[in-house]
């Protein structure tokens, strides 16, 4: 998601978990720049916890639209900061397993709380790292769920932060899902080409 590692790096969300933690449930299915103006607006009404909790939902909802399925996403925002007010003393919890109790949150949403909201190890697995990894054979999984505990295992430690901001943009420009443009690759020669039926 390397809109929000440059959010982050451009300390729009200062590193605060709690807005890392929103801006990845605005992220599903929605383009990055939509989900970067909703977010931007949403924190400037409300930027902390308990400012957010106070919001009606259809005040959420106008200010997050038009994020993909933004009356879900609006009652699912409201009923999270409730419960980390309740729960977790207005504090978003910096492990994958407590984050993953809170409803909404997966775990490619957990580690990127804990990478780019506690600057934590963790490996940030979507579509792209669990398609071009087992492209190259480097693991061999059905899910990303397991390629994320494959990778803890194989992946150096110094790789896990940049591993998904690297695999986005090369899934994207490069390592495409259907015909992949390997004439155009640089690690071709060492890649499997796992599931590759044809290629440019």
């Amino acid at each position: 998601m390397p809109w929000l590692e440059n959010m982050v790096h451009q300390d729009t969300l200062h590193r605060d978990p709690f807005k890392v933690l929103i801006s990845c449930i605005l992220s599903l299915r929605t383009q990055d720049k939509t989900t970067g103006e909703a977010s931007e607006r949403l924190f400037r009404r409300a930027p902390d916890v308990k400012s957010l909790s106070g919001l009606p939902v259809n005040t959420i909802e106008k200010l997050i639209y038009p994020v993909g399925f933004y009356r879900v996403k609006a009652e699912r925002i409201k009923a999270l900061s409730s419960a980390l007010i309740k729960k977790y003393d207005s504090k978003v919890p910096d492990e994958i397993d407590e984050l993953l109790t809170l409803k909404g949150v997966g775990r490619k949403t957990a580690n990127l709380v804990i990478t780019l909201g506690y600057n934590k190890p963790g490996i940030c697995v979507d579509t792209h790292v669990h398609r071009i990894t087992n492209r190259w054979g480097y693991v061999k999984t059905k899910s990303p769920e397991q390629t994320e505990y494959a990778l803890r295992a194989k992946l150096p430690l110094q790789y896990w932060l940049e591993i998904n901001g690297l695999l986005v943009a090369f899934g994207q420009g490069i390592c495409r899902p259907i015909s992949p443009l390997c004439s155009g690759c640089d690690v071709h020669m060492f890649c499997s080409k796992v599931g590759v039926s044809r290629h440019r």
